[in-house]
């Protein structure tokens, strides 16, 4: 592994954009490779520039070893994209971070029910306390909550988290040191205490207004689903949700008035068919069989409570006998082809998307893709939220 002042220079070298930092590191390796290489050796790197080149001449280690005296000082880790603490997740986005700094427990988020949940800085009242109390009912349960610790909403969600004990992260588009807004210093503290703060930015860069947009691809590349909790038109955390959709990630609203523009975003988001959330289990629905040993319930059977409150009784009701599934037997003549057979016995007693489909049976995605409409057409197997498909059928002779 290349000594991290090599990897502080890369990632904090001005003039040179992040995608082209990621391309020099394919190139060269290392960057102390690319530290040491000459410019017409930088100019053969895809999308270079003679003024990205021209950059790269600056071989100062100043910045790069006052980055790490800041880190040291402040009790900073700095997890590189080589690093095996590194999220997958992270990792396999189009853009990732070359590296980030670390403040606090940093969970192992390819194995979490990681949920972003962003909004507004001007959040209603509603919508704070609707974002509070989703986040305290999603880490009780066991998720990891992540947010921007932003005003409004994000800080909502950050104390939800952190009132049911849980897990929570933030990521934010500034230095650790530089509290943004300047009344969450004590939130700041809380999440470092308690769970994990995230940043690209080096200790002393300023909140800047062209950082946010940038951070939110971390925000949504972290997590299996974004949740909106209040958006106008025009709003940082539609482009959140933009980035999570990008990056094939589930997407979530909370519902919101009709005629409020703080909501005619996320409004929008549910009308081009967003997860409509009624409850925390219109998200963890989705995550439960993959996750199991994560979630603390395995279904929605008791309500959750929310700091002080009490659940309302419940009803008695005997418990209905689930109905059977009608049965397929596979080895009749069924009229079923091949990749139909082989991609519901890949399903057979699973949850799947579509690539695990594709990488379980090695069919074509196109092939794959027209097998399973064919097969929810003729109802032998569902979707859900996410591309998810399991089958509607009990299988025989498979």
């Amino acid at each position: 592994m290349a000594s991290l002042k090599y990897w502080l220079w890369l990632a904090s070298l001005p003039g040179v954009g992040n995608i082209l930092k990621l391309a020099l590191l394919d190139r060269f390796g290392e960057p102390d490779a690319v530290f040491y290489g000459e410019k017409g050796a930088y100019l053969l790197v895809e999308g270079m520039t003679p003024g990205a080149a021209k950059a790269l001449e600056n071989k100062s280690l100043d910045r790069a070893n006052e980055i790490l005296g800041d880190c040291d000082r402040l009790g900073i880790r700095i997890i590189t994209i080589r690093d095996s603490g590194y999220p997958v997740r992270l990792r396999n986005i189009y853009d990732p971070p070359l590296l980030l700094y670390a403040q606090g427990r940093m969970p192992l988020f390819d194995e979490e029910v990681a949920v972003t949940m962003v909004g507004t800085r001007g959040a209603s009242l509603y919508a704070q306390q609707a974002a509070e109390k989703l986040a305290f009912q999603l880490a009780g349960l066991g998720a990891v909550v992540v947010s921007g610790l932003a005003k409004g909403g994000d800080a909502a969600a950050h104390r939800g988290a952190l009132r049911s004990g849980g897990l929570t992260a933030a990521v934010i588009a500034g230095g650790h040191d530089v509290i943004y807004p300047p009344e969450n210093g004590q939130l700041y503290a809380d999440v470092a205490a308690r769970g994990v703060i995230l940043s690209e930015y080096p200790p002393g860069t300023r909140h800047d207004g062209r950082h946010f947009p940038v951070r939110n691809r971390i925000l949504s590349g972290l997590s299996l689903a974004t949740v909106v909790i209040e958006a106008p038109a025009r709003s940082g955390a539609l482009i959140t949700a933009d980035r999570a959709l990008d990056q094939g990630r589930d997407v979530f609203a909370i519902p919101g008035h009709l005629w409020d523009e703080n909501c005619t975003g996320s409004n929008r988001l549910l009308r081009d068919g967003a997860g409509l959330i009624t409850d925390v289990w219109d998200i963890l629905r989705h995550y439960v069989d993959l996750y199991p040993h994560k979630l603390k319930y395995a279904h929605p059977e008791e309500p959750v409570r929310y700091g002080g409150e009490e659940p309302p009784p419940k009803p008695e009701k005997k418990r209905e006998k689930e109905p059977e599934l009608p049965v397929l037997n596979l080895s009749e003549d069924n009229g079923l082809t091949d990749d139909q057979m082989s991609i519901l016995r890949a399903l057979n007693g699973r949850t799947m998307q579509v690539d695990d489909i594709i990488d379980e049976t090695q069919i074509p995605a196109r092939r794959v893709l027209s097998a399973l409409t064919v097969l929810e057409i003729d109802g032998r197997v569902t979707q859900s939220a996410g591309k998810r498909f399991a089958l509607a059928v009990a299988l025989e002779g498979a």
